[in-house]
Formats: structure tokens, sequence, C-alpha cells
């Protein structure tokens, strides 16, 4: 599905709608032109959806009747039904949408910029997190007989060697994946355009090389990499996040990993791995490609077994 139909004019608020067709054209503009990202556009609509029907139920029935006190109402009520970080994002699409409408001269000024989120400070991640061994059991589970099995593990093992997430690595290519001095290397696809190329760890250089021979591959370069698959081939289509995520559990399931994991845990898992082995922070957010070592932090779970250590200690 193109995510440039997710906002359509069917979808423009009654409010928008009546402050004009220039208003309309906007609101869409904004989703359109603006927001590149589409699982940001996927959120910001969604965010603008819910507050204007709100606003509708409060009956404000004009765009120029929107002021601070409906935003900072929405978002106090929000925060008492929603997680803070969830409260902080809405308000982020409305300051950016209600920006977008004032430039325009939709609206004499933006309503949401004078209000503050809540406060969230995170110091430490929520991503669960394998130990090497659970990581290991895991990739070992795995039955790669199969060309299925073959991309499970090559996907997998993408996320933990190279730090991948997995929109990067369901977005990967063929050509993608390339042979450089003398080793293998992967080019990733991340935010904001930006390429981020790794060398391969020697377990990942097996994984994929295995998965694109098992597969045959290696004989068009832009056919993506990572494909669904259906009756016993891949179909050149891509896979969905959500279709990774039922992978996992069912991978997990039989490996016998009682841990709640999720996509993003093999990054996590990844990141905590190297830093245990004397890995620095700075490479670990430069593998990673984060811009900060702050956010590389989060993935730092290393004093998860300082905590386990120390409430053994309590001898009863």
């Amino acid at each position: 599905m193109n995510q440039l139909t997710i906002i359509t004019a069917s979808n423009v608020p009654a409010l928008v709608v009546a402050a004009g067709s220039r208003a309309s054209y906007r609101f869409l503009e904004f989703f359109t032109a603006q927001i590149r990202n589409p699982h940001t556009r996927r959120a910001y609509a969604r965010a603008a959806a819910e507050f204007f029907d709100w606003l509708a139920a409060k009956g404000v029935a004009r765009l120029e009747a929107i002021e601070s006190v409906h935003v900072a109402t929405y978002i106090e009520e929000l925060q008492r039904a929603q997680s803070a970080p969830t409260a902080k994002l809405r308000l982020a699409a409305l300051r950016r949408l209600f920006d977008w409408m004032a430039i325009g001269q939709i609206m004499a000024t933006n309503p949401a910029a004078a209000v503050r989120g809540p406060r969230h400070v995170v110091r430490r991640g929520k991503t669960p997190v394998l130990d090497p061994a659970e990581a290991r059991q895991l990739i070992d589970a795995i039955d790669t007989t199969t060309v299925i099995g073959l991309r499970d593990r090559a996907l997998i093992g993408l996320m933990v060697y190279s730090f991948a997430r997995i929109g990067a690595a369901i977005g990967m290519r063929v050509e993608d994946v390339y042979t450089q001095n003398p080793r293998l290397w992967v080019r990733l696809h991340e935010k904001g355009g930006k390429q981020h190329a790794m060398p391969c760890h020697h377990n990942l250089e097996t994984y994929l090389h295995e998965y694109i021979d098992g597969a045959a591959l290696a004989s068009d370069p832009k056919a993506l990499l990572l494909q669904s698959y259906s009756r016993a081939q891949l179909t050149g289509n891509p896979l969905p996040q959500a279709n990774t995520y039922a992978m996992i559990q069912r991978r997990a399931r039989a490996a016998g990993i009682t841990t709640k994991i999720g996509n993003h845990t093999f990054r996590a898992t990844g990141v905590t791995a190297y830093l245990k082995n004397g890995g620095t922070l700075e490479r670990a957010a430069a593998m990673a490609n984060h811009a900060s070592t702050r956010t590389t932090q989060l993935y730092d779970r290393r004093s998860d077994e300082v905590s386990l250590d120390e409430v053994e200690r309590v001898a009863i």
C-alpha cells in the first residue's frame, strides 16, 4: 500500500474542510510533502485524527478557534490514559502540523507551540536483551535445510552482528551485500536516507553466503534481499515488519527461549555482547550508526548482571 494514501481528501477533518480548500490542501501537503518517513507519517496522521476527533467532541467548530488551552487539555487527558512517550509524540505531531499551517497563513499562530510536554527521562532501555548463550541457542535451533530457514537465520544474524534496525535490514537489496578487502560487507539504508556500511562478522558472512546461494539471489542484484515467502518459494515482495515479529516469536518458542523478545532485541543483544567483550561505547555508537553515545547507552544492559549478582547477596 502506498504510504501517501494514509491521508486523502476524504480523511481531512471536517474542521479543516470548513476552513476552505486552501486549508485542506495545506493539511494534505503536510503529510505528503513534509513527512517522508512512512512510520512518522502513520504516527502523525493518527495523532492528528485523534486530536481533531477530540476537538469535535468538545464542540470546537472552527480552525481559528483552536487555542493552546485545547492542546494542553488534550495532552493532559492523554497523559492520564497513555504513557508519557505517547503524549510527547502526539504533542510533537501537533506542533509540526500547526506550525506548517501557520507558516502557510491558514492559522494566525501555532496553538501547540506554548504547550509543554510531560517530563520523561530515560536512562535505561526497556528492550529485552538475550544472553549471548540464548542468542546462540536461538540461531542454532533454526532448521537451515530450507530457504526460509536460511533467510530467518540471515535476518537474525544481520541484526545481531551488524546492530541493524529491522527497517534497515528488510529494506536491503542483494547488491547491498558485497565483497571488499576481501571481507563481506553490508550496506544499510538508515533513517533520513543515510547509508551505513559495516564489515560482516565471520558468522554473518557464512549466513549471508549460504542464504544468497540457497535462494539463488546472486543473479539479481536489484532484488530485495529478505523477501516474503509463500508456497515454498520467495515471492520477490518485501518482508513486512509484522511478519518478522511473528517469525521471531515462532523461532524463540521452538528454541525454548522464555524471554519475551521482539525485532529490536537483537540490535540490543549485539551491542551489549560487544561491550561485554571489551568494546568501547564510542565504537558501538559508530557501529550502530547512533548520532550520540547517549542513545547507545540505552542498549547497554551490562548493568543487568551487576544487579543480579547483588540480589544474590541477600542470603536468607
